[in-house]
């Protein structure tokens, strides 16, 4: 097709292909831009469902107006019969692309770089899933990042719109097998929480450079969605937050009730964690440097408490410590995730001490702002140490 005129779009070159199409840059010869055009394999134009299925992409796709969400210009058909959409052309690579390597970024991306894209999908999201529209094909391949850093959510193709007639036939598996849900998985009904799911997986593969669930076959794979929890991410990668690691175990819950009820809710995680100041993201630059110097301070002198003060005659062989969470005496509330930050990082770092056991920030959080002495604390957290 490449230097054909289709309506009054000049097709230039290919860029890729799908289940369900083939995309080709062209011009628009009217306005004097350039698109892209995605066409419904010639294979499918017989099959009434495949047909449908593709026009309902550009209507759910259309519908939305966000800056995270591929522009739908029109749906056009060729005269032979060819569906096709035309869309917004954008200069970048996918996420896919970002993590093999095969741009500018390596895998795996920068922690504020995922971090970024993943807030940026799940606005993305959250302007859908008002709207009763469900994308059910996350994946890194259809996340276009712009040269300037904007995420594009592509492919509405596999979208259910409430309300609508399921276009798939009856006992047919939608999406693409190592970003399903467990839902999806099991051919159950799906609502916007599977595509809370399929973020979680593209979270992880970003911060990791691989996917959660991995195999040769599609078999083990679903098998591994259903009843398997993929790696922890702090044990791939050092450098991970805790508060991060939470937000990706929060996504990969089997059991939807359990996830994230809400993109909105996720949103707010992903801000909090792209605020901690071990991530470099806009933040007052002399208050993050009075966290970095405050930090190794704090640290410092918890690991000299370990070591100097005594242990108690009845927990003389239990090695422990738990950090309890750091108050923030500044009068702005805003600050408050400095404090958080600084906690998870003393805790992360005092856990690499051999033969110490170290109570997990989740256990300690419970205490921020309680009245409770430390020998009560102590006591209920079964640590060694009153500090």
């Amino acid at each position: 097709m490449i230097g054909q005129t289709i309506s009054h779009y000049k097709i230039l070159e290919k860029l890729g292909e799908g289940g369900m199409g083939v995309v080709y840059k062209a011009q628009d010869l009217n306005l004097d831009r350039l698109v892209a055009l995605k066409f419904l394999p010639p294979e499918y134009t017989r099959d009434p469902d495949a047909k449908q299925r593709f026009i309902h992409e550009a209507k759910a796709a259309s519908a939305l107006d966000h800056p995270n969400i591929c522009t739908i210009h029109e749906v056009d058909e060729t005269p032979d019969g060819q569906l096709f959409i035309a869309m917004a052309f954008y200069e970048g690579e996918t996420l896919q692309q970002k993590i093999s390597g095969k741009g500018e970024v390596t895998s795996p991306l920068r922690m504020d770089d995922a971090i970024s894209y993943a807030l940026q999908i799940a606005e993305g999201l959250q302007a859908a899933h008002k709207k009763g529209i469900t994308h059910r094909d996350i994946k890194s391949s259809n996340i276009m990042v712009t040269q300037e850093g904007q995420v594009k959510i592509m492919d509405f193709g596999l979208a259910k719109t409430t309300g609508a007639t399921m276009l798939t036939k009856s006992g047919a598996t939608v999406g693409t097998v190592p970003y399903m849900s467990p839902e999806q998985a099991r051919r159950e009904k799906v609502d916007h929480r599977t595509d809370i799911w399929s973020l979680g997986v593209v979270l992880y593969e970003m911060i990791a450079g691989r996917l959660p669930f991995q195999s040769a076959y599609s078999e083990a794979i679903v098998y591994s969605i259903m009843n398997e929890e993929p790696p922890p991410l702090t044990s791939v990668r050092s450098d991970v937050p805790m508060e991060l690691e939470r937000i990706v175990k929060k996504c990969l819950e089997k059991n939807s009730a359990d996830r994230y009820q809400h993109t909105g809710e996720m949103i707010v995680d992903l801000r909090k964690a792209g605020q901690r100041p071990s991530v470099q993201v806009i933040a007052p630059k002399k208050k993050v440097k009075l966290v970095w110097i405050a930090a190794p301070i704090v640290l410092a002198v918890l690991v000299g408490l370990y070591f100097l003060l005594p242990f108690k005659a009845e927990t003389i062989n239990r090695k422990s410590i738990a950090v309890l969470p750091l108050k923030n005496l500044s009068d702005n509330k805003e600050d408050e995730y400095f404090s958080d930050g600084m906690t998870e990082d003393i805790i992360t770092q005092i856990s690499k001490i051999p033969g110490l056991k170290v109570i997990s920030q989740t256990s300690v959080m419970r205490y921020k702002g309680t009245d409770k002495s430390l020998r009560t604390i102590g006591k209920e957290l079964d640590v060694g140490r009153d500090l």
